[in-house]
């Protein structure tokens, strides 16, 4: 697969999780959340101040056929470093759901946030 179609489905999976986004949380503004151009470095999807109040994330999204778990998780950890901010994988595949991988820990912590 060319380089620029690949690239392509990287893009369309971040707008897609854009908009998720933003048809779950009404506040905020097609502009707090925004899809990185390609070749920049960090994270996938950029979140201003008033979106990460509620989405204390780095975004990594990927979405190919086959891909390393653990090259990935470690990329979005390094976005995270140094962030008080959980590192979060999204990833998908052709004709598959999208999903979501975090620390167990992150995960516990986020669960018992949302059921207090």
């Amino acid at each position: 697969m060319k380089t620029s179609s690949c690239k392509a489905k990287g893009r369309k999976l971040c707008a897609e999780i854009k908009e998720m986004i933003l048809s779950h949380h009404p506040e905020l503004a097609p502009d707090d959340v925004m899809v990185t151009p390609s070749g920049v470095t960090g994270e996938d999807l950029y979140l201003s101040p008033k979106a990460r109040l509620s989405l204390p994330y780095t975004i990594e999204a990927k979405n190919q056929q086959s891909f390393s778990i653990w090259a990935c998780l470690k990329q979005a950890e390094s976005h995270a470093e140094g962030r008080d901010l959980t590192p979060l994988l999204i990833f998908r595949r052709n004709h598959a759901s999208t999903y979501v991988a975090l620390k167990l820990e992150d995960f516990i912590k986020l669960n018992k946030k949302a059921h207090t």
